[in-house]
């Protein structure tokens, strides 16, 4: 029987029904936001965000777990995401987060690695 390359490495890919979804807490120059519901290697290897009135993406900290952090102020914005996985796959969650957001709260994609 042939292996899977993710078989080879002791792992097998994550399957989850719907999509990445993120919760942000924290506090107006503190965003911490928990990336759950993440398939295929399951885990995230970096994460930028942007806000609606920005081109730039802005590098994430991982900051414990799959919590990421922000020092910049993003509150209420609309905000946009882009993570790679640890198998290097790529996925842009644009304005997953809309303009007048509260903190606690949670939100939901319909993309998935």
């Amino acid at each position: 029987v042939a292996s899977s390359p993710s078989c080879t490495r002791g792992r097998v890919p994550c399957v989850k029904r719907g999509g990445v979804r993120f919760v942000i807490n924290g506090h107006e120059y503190f965003n911490l936001v928990l990336v759950s519901n993440v398939a295929a290697a399951g885990s995230i290897k970096s994460m930028d965000v942007k806000t609606s009135d920005s081109d730039e993406w802005t590098p994430m900290a991982r900051n414990w777990g799959a919590n990421w952090h922000s020092l910049a102020n993003l509150t209420g914005k609309m905000l946009s995401f882009r993570l790679t996985n640890s198998d290097g796959h790529t996925l842009v969650f644009n304005d997953v987060v809309p303009k007048g957001w509260n903190f606690g709260q949670s939100f939901a994609s319909k993309l998935q690695f």
